[in-house]
């Protein structure tokens, strides 16, 4: 168990040790790893699997499950064979919404019995940091980029305290920083010039604490699923009650939407945000390469 007490602004420490009570009530066996501030949840992934374990349980929100994956990973690829992953969420966690499996730590305790687990497919993202260098990250849920990636970033930022205002907040100040761009886009072997506002890749379905947003993506399909706004920047308010609606914004006829097997690429004119599972990726251009089902999910 890797946990990570900084999910959810800081606010899980009695959610962890609950987690802790259920799991040795059951007797499962199991060491517990706390991470010790932003990112040190990859090196103890990376030091659990050259220690020998090869089942990992991220305890923390999607940030954590992220960094757990990214640990998981040396050179390109696994570094054990088969490695599988585990999620208890003691904060907001999108990606357990698209399997269906519960929200509540000690519930999804449950789901570490019996041997069930789902070949799932991660995400492989290289985009450009604030120097201009290229970083690359792995990231297991979904991927926005303009309008969408700047309305999260500033809502993360915000105050706790503000509750649903965040959204808000967040999303307001976005609209009126971001602009529609010139893009050249690239899915697979195909490419296009068009105009947008924002982008989304998904290879699960939900984001910002269950909107809907790529609702015909599924982890595990060995594909992720692209969809452009194409229409003016009005389009992002106009759509908000179809968001709401579990994901009634498509099909739209200014939503384009495209699937990849390979890799997407997006090249706008100027740079536009990028956010993966909630984390600021830095800016375009962007590629996100489908990496198909390198690790187990226990179900």
């Amino acid at each position: 168990m890797i946990a990570d007490p900084g999910a959810g602004h800081g606010r899980t420490h009695e959610r962890i040790l609950a987690v802790r009570r259920a799991i040795e009530a059951r007797g499962l066996e199991h060491d517990v790893f706390v991470a010790d501030g932003a990112g040190d949840a990859t090196r103890l992934a990376t030091r659990a699997l050259d220690d020998g374990f090869r089942f990992l349980a991220a305890v923390g929100d999607d940030r954590t499950v992220q960094d757990v994956l990214n640990g998981m990973f040396r050179d390109g690829r696994p570094i054990v064979p088969d490695p599988v992953l585990a999620v208890l969420p003691v904060a907001d966690c999108d990606l357990v919404r698209s399997f269906g499996l519960p929200s509540d730590p000690v519930d999804a305790s449950m789901h570490l019995l019996g041997e069930e687990t789902y070949p799932f497919d991660v995400m492989k993202v290289a985009s450009t940091g604030k120097g201009g260098e290229r970083t690359i990250r792995y990231g297991h849920n979904l991927a926005e980029i303009g309008l969408h990636a700047a309305a999260r970033t500033r809502e993360l930022r915000l105050p706790i305290s503000l509750g649903s205002a965040r959204r808000f907040v967040g999303f307001w100040g976005a609209y009126v920083t971001q602009r529609v761009r010139n893009v050249h886009l690239v899915v697979d072997t195909k490419t296009d010039d068009l105009r947008a506002w924002g982008f989304v890749v998904g290879n699960g379905q939900f984001t910002a604490g269950g909107l809907r947003l790529s609702p015909r993506s599924f982890p595990g399909d060995g594909i992720v699923d692209v969809l452009a706004f194409t229409g003016p920047k009005t389009q992002a308010y106009r759509m908000l009650p179809k968001l709401f609606r579990h994901g009634d914004h498509i099909p739209d006829p200014e939503i384009r939407e495209s699937r990849a097997k390979i890799t997407v690429s997006i090249i706008p004119d100027r740079p536009m945000p990028v956010v993966v599972d909630g984390v600021a990726f830095g800016t375009t251009p962007v590629t996100v390469q489908v990496v198909p089902q390198p690790i187990l999910l226990k179900l």
